[in-house]
């Protein structure tokens, strides 16, 4: 049996983030303290203490509120070991140098503590489609986990004009630019539409990670994508 099971032994590595396979990532405590999505430890082994993270200030919380935007997190911290997971999404790991990332709010796992977050308007929004078009920045040097709903393919914005669903491009680095692309016309409005008629656009010089889906659907049946803020996103912080 310990034969056959050996095949599921940890990943080792020096480094504080260390993908285990392709859905679970482990992280050593010993070296950082992360903020990470709530509810996302799996499994831990040592003194690991999990409290709420909170907003990190009265201005995020308040863009959160508005917006809809930005994951509720959890401040993971002590000795050992933590692994992480999201409904088996595929996990991601990007290493920042002082970089911006833009990142998906749900589609966020995990960050350690030199990394600092805000939440940003998605450039070209009209006030008529500004509900929930708002993503994470993530800027700092360390680890930085991202979830997608599948295999993703990594797009070079410079190559060509480069246009996503907002919920399938799930991260995109510093030096990309963003607006909106509407394809409005008779048949969108007697009925007609593809179905596409709103796209995000992508220029500049860098890159876009988009997945294989538009996003899961909850256990509501309310849609993974941002819904509107309020009093509700307020108090939880």
């Amino acid at each position: 049996m310990q034969t056959t099971l050996a095949q599921f032994n940890e990943t080792q590595s020096t480094d504080s983030f260390t993908l285990q396979n392709s859905k679970l990532l482990k992280v050593h405590l010993d070296q950082v303290t992360i903020q990470a999505k709530l509810g996302s430890m799996v499994a831990y082994q040592g003194d690991v203490k999990f409290e709420h993270a909170g907003s990190g200030g009265m201005s995020r919380m308040l863009k959160k509120a508005v917006t809809g935007e930005g994951q509720s997190l959890m401040k993971v911290s002590g000795t050992g070991e933590v692994f992480l997971a999201d409904s088996a999404q595929d996990i991601h790991l990007v290493y920042l140098e002082g970089e911006k990332i833009t990142v998906n709010g749900p589609n966020l796992l995990a960050f350690d503590s030199g990394i600092d977050w805000d939440i940003e308007r998605v450039q070209g929004v009209s006030g008529m489609l500004g509900g929930g078009l708002y993503n994470t920045a993530l800027q700092g040097t360390g680890w930085v986990a991202i979830l997608s709903d599948g295999p993703p393919v990594l797009l070079n914005v410079a190559a060509a004009p480069t246009f996503a669903d907002a919920q399938a491009a799930i991260t995109w680095s510093q030096g990309v630019s963003t607006s909106i692309k509407t394809d409005v016309n008779l048949k969108t409005f007697i009925g007609r539409g593809s179905g596409e008629t709103v796209q995000m656009a992508f220029s500049g010089q860098g890159w876009v990670l988009v997945q294989p889906s538009e996003g899961r659907i909850d256990a509501a049946g309310s849609g993974s994508s941002k819904s509107g803020g309020g009093l509700g996103n307020l108090l939880n912080g």
